[in-house]
Protein backbone atom coordinates (compact mmCIF):
# COMPACT_ATOMS: atom_id res chain seq x y z
CA UNK A 1 0.00 0.00 0.00
CA UNK A 2 2.57 2.40 1.08
CA UNK A 3 3.97 2.09 -2.62
CA UNK A 4 0.71 2.87 -4.37
CA UNK A 5 -0.33 5.70 -2.50
CA UNK A 6 3.56 6.99 -3.64
CA UNK A 7 2.17 6.58 -7.31
CA UNK A 8 -0.64 8.24 -6.82
CA UNK A 9 0.75 11.00 -5.29
CA UNK A 10 3.44 11.12 -8.47
CA UNK A 11 0.84 11.16 -10.58
CA UNK A 12 -1.39 13.87 -9.42
CA UNK A 13 1.80 16.37 -9.00
CA UNK A 14 2.70 15.70 -12.71
CA UNK A 15 -1.26 16.70 -13.49
CA UNK A 16 -0.82 19.30 -10.96
CA UNK A 17 2.03 20.39 -12.86
CA UNK A 18 0.10 20.26 -16.04
CA UNK A 19 1.74 17.37 -17.64
CA UNK A 20 -0.05 14.16 -18.22
CA UNK A 21 0.77 10.74 -15.97
CA UNK A 22 1.90 7.75 -17.56
CA UNK A 23 -0.64 5.63 -18.28
CA UNK A 24 0.98 2.31 -19.87
CA UNK A 25 1.08 -0.94 -18.00
CA UNK A 26 4.35 -1.82 -16.29
CA UNK A 27 5.58 -4.48 -18.62
CA UNK A 28 9.26 -5.45 -17.45
CA UNK A 29 11.87 -6.06 -20.41
CA UNK A 30 12.72 -9.09 -22.52
CA UNK A 31 15.04 -11.54 -20.30
CA UNK A 32 18.39 -12.58 -21.28
CA UNK A 33 18.91 -15.85 -22.69
CA UNK A 34 20.10 -17.29 -19.40
CA UNK A 35 20.63 -16.67 -15.97
CA UNK A 36 24.33 -16.33 -16.78
CA UNK A 37 24.25 -13.98 -18.79
CA UNK A 38 23.74 -11.78 -15.78
CA UNK A 39 26.38 -10.28 -13.13
CA UNK A 40 25.32 -12.23 -10.48
CA UNK A 41 22.79 -15.19 -10.27
CA UNK A 42 21.72 -17.39 -7.11
CA UNK A 43 18.68 -19.81 -6.00
CA UNK A 44 15.96 -19.00 -4.13
CA UNK A 45 13.95 -21.98 -3.85
CA UNK A 46 12.93 -23.31 -6.94
CA UNK A 47 13.75 -19.95 -8.64
CA UNK A 48 16.93 -18.87 -9.79
CA UNK A 49 17.51 -14.69 -9.39
CA UNK A 50 20.27 -13.06 -11.59
CA UNK A 51 20.86 -9.08 -11.48
CA UNK A 52 23.29 -6.88 -12.94
CA UNK A 53 23.75 -3.10 -11.94
CA UNK A 54 24.13 -0.36 -13.85
CA UNK A 55 24.65 2.58 -11.66
CA UNK A 56 22.61 6.07 -12.46
CA UNK A 57 22.38 4.93 -16.44
CA UNK A 58 18.86 3.53 -16.98
CA UNK A 59 18.72 0.91 -19.72
CA UNK A 60 15.99 1.47 -22.61
CA UNK A 61 16.03 -0.53 -25.87
CA UNK A 62 16.62 2.35 -27.84
CA UNK A 63 18.44 4.73 -25.43
CA UNK A 64 20.27 5.00 -22.30
CA UNK A 65 18.71 7.46 -19.93
CA UNK A 66 20.24 8.38 -16.43
CA UNK A 67 19.37 9.89 -12.73
CA UNK A 68 21.50 11.26 -10.24
CA UNK A 69 19.47 10.35 -7.31
CA UNK A 70 19.07 6.63 -7.93
CA UNK A 71 21.02 3.85 -9.22
CA UNK A 72 19.33 0.95 -10.92
CA UNK A 73 19.80 -2.85 -11.29
CA UNK A 74 18.40 -4.88 -13.65
CA UNK A 75 16.85 -7.93 -12.30
CA UNK A 76 15.52 -11.35 -14.09
CA UNK A 77 13.72 -14.03 -12.43
CA UNK A 78 14.22 -17.68 -14.07
CA UNK A 79 12.00 -20.78 -13.59
CA UNK A 80 10.15 -23.88 -14.49
CA UNK A 81 6.75 -23.07 -16.13
CA UNK A 82 4.88 -24.35 -13.08
CA UNK A 83 6.61 -21.85 -11.07
CA UNK A 84 4.60 -19.16 -10.21
CA UNK A 85 6.27 -15.92 -8.83
CA UNK A 86 4.60 -13.42 -6.51
CA UNK A 87 7.10 -10.43 -7.05
CA UNK A 88 6.86 -7.39 -5.15
CA UNK A 89 8.87 -3.80 -4.76
CA UNK A 90 9.49 -4.65 -0.72
CA UNK A 91 10.90 -8.03 -1.29
CA UNK A 92 14.22 -6.30 -2.44
CA UNK A 93 17.05 -4.02 -0.78
CA UNK A 94 20.78 -3.05 -1.84
CA UNK A 95 23.28 -3.02 0.41
CA UNK A 96 26.19 -0.47 -0.36
CA UNK A 97 30.07 -0.85 0.90
CA UNK A 98 28.67 -3.19 3.55
CA UNK A 99 26.59 -0.58 5.83
CA UNK A 100 24.53 -1.89 8.42
CA UNK A 101 21.11 -0.71 6.98
CA UNK A 102 20.10 -1.46 3.31
CA UNK A 103 18.82 0.99 1.03
CA UNK A 104 14.62 0.46 0.31
CA UNK A 105 13.46 -0.33 -3.38
CA UNK A 106 11.68 2.25 -4.34
CA UNK A 107 8.29 3.18 -7.11
CA UNK A 108 9.62 4.00 -10.81
CA UNK A 109 7.41 7.45 -10.25
CA UNK A 110 9.95 8.73 -7.52
CA UNK A 111 12.73 8.36 -10.60
CA UNK A 112 10.75 10.44 -13.27
CA UNK A 113 11.86 14.01 -11.27
CA UNK A 114 15.16 13.41 -11.71
CA UNK A 115 15.03 11.75 -15.21
CA UNK A 116 17.52 13.01 -17.60
CA UNK A 117 18.71 12.01 -21.56
CA UNK A 118 22.79 12.72 -21.90
CA UNK A 119 21.93 12.58 -25.76
CA UNK A 120 19.54 15.80 -25.58
CA UNK A 121 20.61 18.01 -22.39
CA UNK A 122 23.82 20.38 -23.46
CA UNK A 123 26.74 19.83 -20.76
CA UNK A 124 26.24 21.47 -17.24
CA UNK A 125 29.26 24.01 -17.84
CA UNK A 126 29.02 27.58 -16.95
CA UNK A 127 29.55 29.71 -20.01
CA UNK A 128 32.50 32.24 -19.66
CA UNK A 129 31.61 36.10 -20.73
CA UNK A 130 34.36 37.98 -22.61
CA UNK A 131 36.93 39.46 -20.62
CA UNK A 132 36.10 43.02 -19.89
CA UNK A 133 38.73 45.50 -19.99
CA UNK A 134 40.67 46.29 -16.71
CA UNK A 135 39.26 42.98 -15.33
CA UNK A 136 43.14 41.97 -15.12
CA UNK A 137 42.76 38.89 -17.83
CA UNK A 138 39.83 37.61 -15.75
CA UNK A 139 36.67 37.22 -17.24
CA UNK A 140 32.86 36.90 -15.36
CA UNK A 141 31.30 33.64 -15.16
CA UNK A 142 28.12 33.38 -15.76
CA UNK A 143 25.72 30.82 -15.34
CA UNK A 144 24.46 28.12 -17.96
CA UNK A 145 20.94 29.06 -19.20
CA UNK A 146 18.55 26.02 -17.50
CA UNK A 147 17.15 23.66 -19.66
CA UNK A 148 14.08 22.29 -20.13
CA UNK A 149 12.80 18.96 -22.27
CA UNK A 150 9.84 19.46 -24.14
CA UNK A 151 6.63 17.92 -22.34
CA UNK A 152 6.15 14.87 -24.92
CA UNK A 153 9.98 14.04 -24.71
CA UNK A 154 9.60 13.97 -20.70
CA UNK A 155 6.37 12.13 -21.21
CA UNK A 156 7.87 9.56 -23.72
CA UNK A 157 10.84 8.86 -21.23
CA UNK A 158 8.41 8.14 -18.17
CA UNK A 159 6.84 5.98 -20.31
CA UNK A 160 9.57 4.03 -21.21
CA UNK A 161 10.93 3.66 -17.43
CA UNK A 162 7.48 2.88 -16.56
CA UNK A 163 7.28 -0.13 -18.81
CA UNK A 164 10.40 -1.16 -18.50
CA UNK A 165 10.10 -1.71 -14.22
CA UNK A 166 9.86 -4.63 -12.92
CA UNK A 167 6.12 -5.96 -12.83
CA UNK A 168 4.54 -6.56 -9.51
CA UNK A 169 2.05 -9.49 -8.49
CA UNK A 170 1.99 -12.99 -9.87
CA UNK A 171 4.06 -13.76 -12.51
CA UNK A 172 5.35 -17.04 -14.65
CA UNK A 173 8.76 -16.62 -15.32
CA UNK A 174 11.03 -15.51 -17.12
CA UNK A 175 10.51 -12.37 -15.82
CA UNK A 176 12.90 -9.26 -15.57
CA UNK A 177 12.81 -5.47 -15.22
CA UNK A 178 14.29 -2.05 -13.55
CA UNK A 179 14.32 -2.13 -10.03
CA UNK A 180 15.43 1.62 -8.23
CA UNK A 181 17.26 2.66 -4.89
CA UNK A 182 17.52 5.84 -3.78
CA UNK A 183 21.45 6.95 -3.83
CA UNK A 184 23.09 10.00 -4.96
CA UNK A 185 26.91 9.24 -4.39
CA UNK A 186 29.14 8.73 -7.29
CA UNK A 187 29.26 4.55 -8.23
CA UNK A 188 33.03 5.46 -8.34
CA UNK A 189 32.64 5.50 -4.53
CA UNK A 190 30.91 2.03 -3.55
CA UNK A 191 33.31 -0.75 -3.12
CA UNK A 192 31.03 -3.68 -2.62
CA UNK A 193 27.36 -4.01 -3.52
CA UNK A 194 24.82 -6.42 -2.32
CA UNK A 195 21.57 -7.27 -3.93
CA UNK A 196 19.10 -8.82 -1.21
CA UNK A 197 15.70 -10.69 -1.75
CA UNK A 198 13.79 -11.70 0.74
CA UNK A 199 10.01 -13.13 -0.56
CA UNK A 200 7.91 -16.04 -0.87
CA UNK A 201 10.68 -17.76 -3.18
CA UNK A 202 12.72 -17.93 -0.18
CA UNK A 203 15.94 -15.81 0.06
CA UNK A 204 19.14 -14.71 -1.66
CA UNK A 205 21.91 -12.61 -1.61
CA UNK A 206 23.96 -11.28 -5.38
CA UNK A 207 26.74 -9.34 -4.74
CA UNK A 208 27.01 -7.23 -7.98
CA UNK A 209 29.90 -5.29 -9.71
CA UNK A 210 29.75 -1.14 -8.72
Amino acid sequence: MRHSSVLITAAFCLCASGQTPPVEKVLGIPPRAAATDYQAHAQAGAVTIAAEFTGHAVPMPQETLSTEDFVVVEIAFFGSPETRLKLSLDDFSLRVNKKKTALSNQPFGLVFHSLKNPDLEPPSTAAKSKTNVGSGGQGDSAPAPVFHLPPEVRHAMQQHVQKAALPEGDRVPPQAGLIFFQYRGKTENIQSLELIYNGPAGKATLSLQP
